[in-house]
């Protein structure tokens, strides 16, 4: 389809080669046409594209006309800048966007997208899902993991949504679509401090839950063996990572995050399968543990963080969606979405079995951990923690990523190094190494879980992404959408609120009877 846009008869006259170099120029110094890529045709004609689906052309043959001008706009390609790209980039700022994590690589497949979110969401989170069903009871329980699970998959649509909301630009990592839905300083405070407590904080659990399922590993296999420390099993734990970190970027881990996909699917299938076939255990009770009231309500609170703490994807989604290519005609949005669905069909396969089966098997008695609470057989109980084990290494893996982005781009943009593998080996090994620390000296898995599950999961997973979709999009007020979205941010709210206060409380009795490095 072609628009005519018509100027006065005046300008009939055949124009030189000079005026419409100078047309040219006046245009680009306009701030509107400042970024729109405009050419010379053969025919001494100019075309500029306005859009990713309209470019406008301007030919002497169009101002030769006897009473008028036309201006042909035609629906033509263009080719997606990155959201922040708000001005013109020099080669050095393109090098080291070429070098950075997130933007290095855009040929991912839609099965990548697929398997990273599996390996994101599904991990840790599963293995306490009993445990918190114990504290929650059969109904409330049932009803927030289903509940989350709808929710969840509703927000990251939204993501997935957002990424290209703008014509023309890609919004690659989460604190660019909060700059864009508040504003540039705005939007770094709301987001950014809030997914790195997400993305630290989920490596730091992940270096505790990859130490545990070490040494349950060891002892299991070697029950005669002289004990070891947890604290070196999580010392030989992130060995791993000081290497696997080196690799440059999602496309890079693909492999790693496949191999944990399918490790996830099948631990959580054991852990399941096995508490059937362990049976339902006699004197089992499915009333709340806590003798007072008091506790009760504090365990509970802390049982919504480790559901939250389940649904953790979220905060990686936008990284993931920029290896995707995309173009005009086909957006990422559309292979995103396709491995999005099945990721969500592999996180139900995993989590409602292994919550309710967990439960309903073991009752209020069932560890924080439900692999724990398996004993028998030995040898499948093993296997199932190893399993664990190399999952839990691919998801370190997928949320770290964002934090070497954010580290290498303060450090290539901000503070002028020169990009290379010195600062990638000093500057990633330095993160794995504060991570390794941290969770040696506080490895409370369980608060841990309700704490940052509640203070950060809660916000950037439930209400977020609703509170950028009603900015951005601004529907219709009491419209559907409207509605939807304000009943997830009121959810969410009260999920932040309540959810560390629970999780604090159970780390502070933990650490009551803790001794550090044990």
């Amino acid at each position: 389809m072609k628009t005519h846009l018509y100027a006065p008869s005046h300008l009939h006259v055949l124009l030189p080669l000079s005026y419409l170099v100078s047309l040219y120029n006046n245009i680009r110094g306009l701030s509107f046409f400042q970024f729109i890529p405009i050419r010379y045709t053969h025919s001494l004609s100019l075309s500029l594209s306005l859009s990713p689906s309209l470019s406008l052309s301007l030919s002497p043959s169009h101002l030769h006309q006897s009473s008028s001008t036309t201006m042909e706009v035609d629906q033509g390609p263009s080719s997606y800048t990155n959201g922040n790209s708000s001005q013109k980039k020099s080669a050095k700022e393109k090098a080291a966007d070429e070098w950075l994590p997130i933007t290095s690589s855009r040929n991912a497949k839609w099965w990548y997208s697929a398997f990273h979110n599996v390996t994101a969401m599904v991990g840790a989170g599963v293995l306490s899902l009993p445990y918190a069903m114990s504290e929650l009871g059969w109904g409330p329980g049932i009803a927030v993991l289903v509940l989350s699970w709808i929710i969840t998959l509703y927000t990251l649509w939204q993501m997935v949504e957002m990424h290209e909301i703008v014509p023309g630009k890609r919004f690659d990592r989460y604190h660019e679509l909060g700059q864009h839905a508040f504003g540039e300083k705005l939007g770094l405070w709301i987001v950014v401090p809030q997914q790195l407590i997400v993305e630290v904080g989920v490596d730091i659990v992940y270096m505790v839950t990859g130490g545990t399922s070490l040494k349950k590993f060891h002892d299991t296999v070697c029950p005669n063996c002289k004990s070891i420390k947890q604290t070196y099993f999580i010392m030989i734990f992130a060995s791993v990572h000081f290497v696997l970190s080196q690799l440059p970027n999602f496309n890079s881990i693909s492999g790693v995050s496949l191999a944990a996909a399918v490790m996830s699917l099948s631990y959580s299938t054991i852990a399941w399968g096995a508490s059937v076939e362990k049976g339902k255990q006699e004197g089992v009770e499915y009333g709340y543990k806590a003798s007072s009231t008091p506790g009760t309500v504090f365990n509970f609170f802390n049982a919504l963080g480790d559901v939250a703490f389940a649904y953790a994807g979220h905060n990686v989604v936008l990284e993931i969606q920029a290896t995707i290519p995309s173009t005009p005609e086909n957006p990422s949005k559309k292979p995103m979405w396709r491995g999005v669905v099945v990721a969500y069909i592999v996180v139900a396969i995993c989590y409602f079995p292994v919550a309710l089966v967990g439960y309903w098997a073991f009752g209020n008695n069932v560890d924080d951990n439900i692999l724990l609470s398996l004993q028998k057989p030995r040898w499948l109980i093993a296997m199932a923690n190893m399993m664990v084990v190399i999952h839990v290494i691919g998801s370190y893996q997928i949320y770290a990523m964002p934090v070497f982005d954010m580290l290498e781009t303060v450090l290539v943009k901000k503070l002028h190094f020169a990009p290379g593998i010195t600062l990638r080996l000093v500057a990633r090994s330095a993160y794995v190494a504060f991570t390794m620390f941290i969770g040696m000296t506080f490895p409370f898995f369980g608060g841990l879980l309700g704490f940052f599950g509640g203070f950060a999961f809660a916000p950037t997973t439930y209400f977020l992404p609703c509170v950028m979709w009603l900015s951005i999009c601004k529907p219709r007020r009491f419209s559907l959408s409207w509605t939807i979205n304000w009943i997830c941010i009121v959810l969410g709210l009260l999920l932040m609120t309540l959810a560390p206060i629970g999780g604090l409380r159970s780390i502070i009795l933990k650490a009551k009877t803790y001794k550090f490095y044990s």
